[in-house]
């Protein structure tokens, strides 16, 4: 039996909505994102994510992403080269996630926070006069199963960076409530892995590692209201078919199985192994990430998914039914393809860093007589900036989307 899916009406209706949706979301296409932090954001790791979920949700969004993180900083430093580091760079969107260096790594200090909740708000006005938007963000929550002595800054977090929601809506920034996201995902860990040896997302306590970038970009995202949807394809074996963001064409389903060719307009982040232990602490990316399949009225057994003829995963008839999330797959076309944009995404970065800290960071010192060396740094970022241009190129050409054939068969 063949069913063709009436794609195009239902599809209409459904990317009214998701337009709907995206509109809510903090970043849009053609943004200029700059991610302002510490040595935490230096790590290129959470912001590297970030990315990831952006290029590949958008893949004609041409972004621009640069990282302004620096090892030991605090928002009183951040401040301070707030105009060269960030306003310089244009960017129409900016992430600031500073607050881990400033409270002590010990107990409440008055003094601290009034100086970090002062200079927060001297970078949103300065951020707000030049009409630019600003994500502020809480800091990840530590992990007190690794950090020494991590039982007593893990509760200063939490007073310390409480005033962060008001101070973002005074200033008409968005606020992205990392610390009590990782927070509660910590809390859960620590229940069910009391000594870090599964669920470990900070190696160090507090410093991300593979794990802990993820958690953190997943937080941060959901909070500046990331939509969660990849695509989906709902059909039955009675021919009763939905679609959303993408376009299904040549179905053939009968009560063993089926086959037809999906076009997504967006690709789904490719789920790293590193990523498979926080999996249950994040809604399985269910909530950032879902690339959906459902198909109700097979037979009871178990079923084979495969693209272009190389096997994604399997799943029992009422798993199918239910519906099921290919992005958490490791192995075919699309995770290929992810891979691929995400090595390009790596490849890019090395110019994005070395720029930084070659030119941005550089001070010539005092007996180098020097003259107009800020001119002469513009020149040289403006000319490094067209190799990132080139890079980002390379990125936007391995996310495009294409047309992949599917099929589902009772496995042997």
């Amino acid at each position: 039996m063949r069913f063709v899916l009436p794609s195009f009406a239902v599809l209409a209706l459904s990317l009214t909505s998701l337009q709907a949706e995206d509109k809510e979301f903090f970043f849009k296409p053609n943004d200029r994102v700059v991610f302002l932090g510490d040595s935490i954001t230096e790590q290129y790791q959470y912001s590297t994510y970030m990315e990831l979920y952006l290029t590949t949700r958008y893949p004609e969004g041409k972004f621009t992403f640069l990282n302004a993180g620096i090892g030991g900083d605090t928002a009183h430093g951040g401040l301070a080269r707030f105009q060269k580091h960030v306003l310089d760079e244009k960017p129409t969107a900016i992430t600031i996630n500073f607050g881990m260096n400033d409270g002590g790594y010990g107990k409440f200090r008055e003094d601290l926070n009034k100086q970090y909740r002062e200079s927060t708000e001297k970078m949103l006005k300065l951020a707000k006069d030049a009409n630019v938007r600003v994500a502020l963000c809480s800091p990840n929550a530590i992990d007190p199963r690794v950090k020494t002595d991590g039982k007593v800054y893990f509760e200063t977090q939490k007073q310390f960076y409480a005033p962060l929601k008001q101070i973002a809506a005074s200033n008409g920034a968005s606020f992205a409530d990392q610390y009590g996201l990782t927070r509660a995902e910590i809390e859960k860990m620590t229940k069910d892995d009391p000594t870090a040896k599964v669920a470990k997302p900070y190696y160090d306590g507090f410093h991300t590692s593979e794990p802990g970038a993820l958690i953190m970009a997943h937080a941060i995202l959901t909070e500046l209201k990331a939509p969660a949807l990849v695509s989906s394809v709902d059909f039955s074996t009675k021919g009763e078919a939905k679609t959303m963001k993408c376009k299904v064409t040549d179905l053939k389903v009968t009560e063993t199985g089926a086959t037809f060719t999906r076009l997504d307009e967006s690709l789904p982040m490719p789920m790293l192994p590193k990523w498979l232990p926080m999996m249950p602490y994040i809604n399985n990316l269910k909530d950032l990430n879902n690339y959906s399949l459902k198909i109700t009225g097979l037979n009871d057994g178990k079923y084979e998914v495969l693209a272009d003829g190389k096997t994604v995963a399997s799943y029992t008839a009422k798993e199918l039914a239910e519906g099921v999330n290919l992005a958490l797959a490791t192995a075919g076309p699309l995770y290929d393809q992810g891979l691929k944009v995400f090595q390009a995404i790596q490849d890019k970065n090395g110019q994005v860093a070395g720029r930084f800290f070659s030119v941005h960071r550089f001070n010539s010192p005092a007996w180098l007589k020097v003259t107009d060396l800020d001119a002469q740094k513009k020149a040289e970022l403006d000319r490094m900036m067209k190799n990132i241009v080139d890079k980002q190129k390379n990125v936007d050409n391995v996310v495009k989307p294409v047309a992949h054939n599917w099929e589902v068969k009772l496995a042997k």
